[in-house]
């Protein structure tokens, strides 16, 4: 089975953080690209950040400076789980959006529930 959980969205005041997890349930998601996207509404998915198996990672435009993206592997050598994470700073309202993490490129059929993320001025 292989899924993708996010959790750690919230509402925020402009300025805070929030960190979100995303919980990936098999081997795949440990050893290719992950990515955290982002949607708000009326609005086309966006990429976020991503990071290689490596470590390796790379930022949208709007969350350049502001946003990183980390990656723990395998919990054990025989888990299936691992987990990636997305510290956001400085939060600001048009970073309001439902967060998701899938693979890159992005592949429906992980497609997750998704935080919800809520920035008010």
């Amino acid at each position: 089975q292989v899924q993708l959980v996010e959790s750690g969205g919230g509402d925020v005041q402009a300025g805070q953080a929030l960190r979100l997890s995303c919980d990936a349930t098999g081997r795949l998601f440990s050893m290719v690209t992950m990515a955290w996207y982002r949607q708000a509404p009326g609005k086309e998915r966006e990429m976020v950040a991503t990071i290689t198996r490596g470590g390796t990672t790379r930022y949208g435009n709007s969350s350049q400076g502001r946003f990183a993206i980390s990656r723990d592997g395998l919990k054990s050598r025989d888990s299936l789980e691992s987990t990636i994470f997305l510290q956001m700073n400085n939060l600001q309202p048009e970073d309001s959006a439902v967060y998701y993490c899938n693979t890159d490129p992005w592949r429906v059929a992980y497609f997750g529930r998704g935080t919800q993320v809520t920035v008010s001025s």
